[in-house]
């Protein structure tokens, strides 16, 4: 399959790194409206040539996959001109700043009949993979509760939204720089909603708020709540605790089960052999050696420069792999659908503060 990007931000790096694993892929074109970023990143993953003009890349390379990687205001445009060029496309969350504009991408996939499928990149992580088999095998019993939590320092000084004299794309999104970021939260949350359930929220309690102050930040801080069928959903953003962390933690009947992406680990509390007594005691013994023996996987993985984007990379080779064998998508378009709901739910339910 040729494939190419358009886009050479911070994330392509990671898609491509994941490209580089499919071995019936070969990328015919890298796109930016810079010309020495779209050559660093060809000359980087051997890619056949370099374009600053998106329509010239469709139109010369004639890709069978685009990975669109560029803000997600402009990904209406893009993504529909690489659908009508002929190509699927893969795109960076959100595909679409609001439900209404995904709809479009949407119809417009339907119409050339191409595929569209949205980064959930966090869903194929080994530690979220490993929850979501405990729940499926009734380890944990009935959830009933998932909590997603990002801890984030976006007003860093230095950072790439805090820059006043070169404002990120994301601060103009409904939800501003949250916004970003506030797609992993909720496709997390609802892949844990029991099958049966529906996974439309009926009810939402969302408080934003603007803790540090100024214009130049819409919102800091989400603390939200969403009732889904008879499950409960707890997102939360902050950027003024630390230190980073990006946690999961789903609660069922019978036990729970949480892990930070951020410092892979899965910790179980559950019933235990030896009955209630003995059961509090050897989850802790569990729940110590799996931090520890964490830790020490962590370090090595920093040594070895791997980091959380493990998810994307598996998810790029699955794409491709069903791309290529004609089966269903990882991500599929009902997943987007139902994300994309919750978001706007939870933009629609701004209570400031």
């Amino acid at each position: 399959m040729k494939t190419a990007v358009i886009g050479t931000g911070v994330i392509c790096e990671q898609h491509l790194i994941g490209l580089s694993r499919v071995g019936a892929a070969r990328l015919v074109g890298v796109c930016d409206l810079s010309p020495a970023m779209a050559e660093y990143t060809a000359d980087r993953f051997h890619a056949d040539a370099t374009y600053t003009n998106y329509r010239a890349m469709l139109e010369q390379a004639k890709p069978d996959v685009v990975h669109v990687l560029t803000p997600p205001p402009t990904h209406l445009r893009l993504v529909t001109d690489c659908l009508d060029a002929g190509a699927h496309v893969f795109v960076e969350k959100p595909a679409a700043p609001t439900h209404a504009e995904l709809t479009q991408l949407l119809d417009a996939s339907t119409r050339t009949g191409k595929l569209l499928v949205e980064d959930h990149n966090y869903r194929f992580n080994q530690a979220v993979q490993q929850i979501e088999q405990l729940v499926e095998e009734g380890e944990l019993g009935t959830v009933g509760e998932v909590e997603v939590r990002m801890v984030l320092g976006i007003r860093g000084e230095g950072g790439r939204f805090a820059d006043r004299h070169l404002r990120h794309p994301s601060h103009d999104m409904p939800a501003g720089v949250i916004h970003e970021f506030i797609t992993h939260l909720c496709y997390l949350g609802l892949m844990f909603i029991p099958p049966g359930q529906p996974r439309t929220a009926e009810r939402v309690s969302a408080l934003w708020s603007n803790h540090g102050g100024g214009d130049h930040f819409r919102y800091d801080d989400l603390d939200a709540t969403a009732i889904v069928g008879d499950t409960h959903l707890r997102i939360r953003f902050s950027c003024h605790t630390g230190p980073d962390c990006f946690t999961l933690r789903v609660r069922g009947s019978e036990g729970w089960a949480e892990t930070d992406l951020f410092l892979p680990h899965v910790r179980v509390v559950k019933p235990r052999p030896g009955g209630r007594q003995l059961s509090p005691l050897v989850n802790q013994f569990a729940g110590g050696w799996t931090l520890l023996t964490a830790s020490a996987r962590s370090f090595r993985d920093k040594i070895m420069q791997r980091s959380a984007y493990e998810g994307l990379h598996e998810l790029v080779v699955r794409l491709y792999d069903a791309i290529d064998r004609g089966a269903p998508m990882p991500v599929t378009t009902q997943d987007m659908q139902d994300t994309s709901r919750l978001v706007d739910a939870l933009v629609a339910g701004q209570e400031a503060a």
